[in-house]
């Protein structure tokens, strides 16, 4: 119910906000949205949603994908100042990477919104929008700490730890959130990482990569679990997990002798969730993308009418130059028992026939 009067809420708000047509102005103000990739469904949809709320303002949009490879995205973004955008909404391949178009987009006095991922080492981005990062880190590693019984002392249990790519400081902070869980049981013995690859840059996976984890899990299973069993698998995203799961499955998990581990995720894409009906992956995290494009549509509007825009975070999110004013929506930790009421019924993300599950 929160989540519903949450985007209630963000409906209200920009259409309580006045802005000006574009029969009210002479040109309608136009924006610049610069996505990472299409080969993760979530950013073809964020792209997609943010696009439909603008035009639905009466803005003009262009809408450009850098297939991760940020020379492209710089070249894109460069377009989109040449085009004359009077806003970009930016989320980045590589966060550290765009200082310099940063700097010609603030000499044509552009306003930037980084989407869902910081933007590093620049004065000129004006507001973030994402969700709480270490909060999505402690939803995974406390979803295993319950799975596990580790408050109630059960233990040892083996683990390997995965993490995000090294040049999205989302990852970072993602990473951050889990170790403020599972620190105390690496400590007092109750979680054991056979592999010792606790740090960051031991376990991040560049580009958040299915077959780039997978070939990771290859190497750890045959180098540490010839004699032992892989109890939990910290996945942060969805199709490192399946990545993860389709490793264990080659040396003969999945059996009632040998079951899968418990393996998190996150994004809740289809693939990973069918993954959860299928008995394999364990659970992932919803961040209900529409609910970004809500606010990202609501500070631009805001913007236009001249409002203050509303932020709810500044204090967080330092990019190695400015603290950034961010608004952080909530993200929330799915499995098998509260899939279909969170994704289908609450908040109409999927329907039935989309995720190849029966309606109830």
């Amino acid at each position: 119910m929160k989540k519903i009067i949450k985007l209630v809420l963000a409906t209200l708000l920009l259409t309580l906000i006045p802005f000006p047509s574009a029969s009210a102005q002479d040109e309608a103000p136009f924006v610049g949205i610069s996505m990472p990739t299409q080969s993760a469904e979530r950013w073809i949809e964020d792209g997609n949603y943010l696009v439909e709320q603008l035009e639905e303002l009466g803005y003009e949009t262009t809408l450009q994908y850098g297939e991760d490879n940020v020379s492209n995205q710089v070249a894109q973004i460069e377009n989109m100042i040449t085009l004359g955008v009077d806003y970009l909404v930016i989320a980045s391949i590589d966060g550290s990477a765009l200082t310099e178009v940063l700097n010609q987009a603030a000499a044509q006095e552009i306003t930037v919104i980084a989407y869902d991922r910081l933007l590093m080492n620049s004065e000129h981005v004006d507001y973030y929008v994402t969700f709480d990062n270490f909060g999505v880190g402690v939803l995974g590693a406390t979803y295993i700490e319950e799975a596990l019984g580790l408050k109630d002392g059960e233990g040892p249990f083996n683990i390997e730890l995965f993490g995000g790519s090294p040049d999205d400081n989302n990852a970072v902070i993602n990473f951050e959130g889990v170790m403020s869980v599972f620190q105390q049981y690496i400590d007092n013995g109750q979680l054991v990482v056979p592999s010792g690859q606790t740090e960051f840059n031991q376990i991040a996976t560049l580009r958040w990569d299915g077959s780039t984890a997978q070939s990771r899990m290859d190497n750890l299973l045959s180098a540490n679990y010839t004699d032992q069993t892989l109890h939990a698998v910290l996945s942060p995203y969805d199709p490192i997990s399946l990545g993860v799961i389709s490793s264990l499955k080659g040396i003969g998990y999945g059996s009632e002798e040998l079951p899968i581990p418990v393996i998190t995720g996150q994004d809740a894409t289809v693939a990973g969730v069918q993954s959860i009906v299928a008995g394999e992956q364990t659970q992932t995290i919803f961040k209900n993308t529409q609910e970004l494009g809500d606010i990202t549509a609501g500070m631009i509007a805001a913007i236009e009418a001249g409002e203050e825009v509303e932020v709810n975070d500044t204090e967080t999110y330092d990019n190695g130059v400015k603290v950034v004013p961010t608004y952080m929506a909530e993200p929330i930790s799915v499995d098998i028992d509260n899939y279909y009421e969170v994704l289908i019924e609450d908040s109409g993300y999927y329907t039935p026939e989309e995720l190849g599950v029966e309606a109830q």
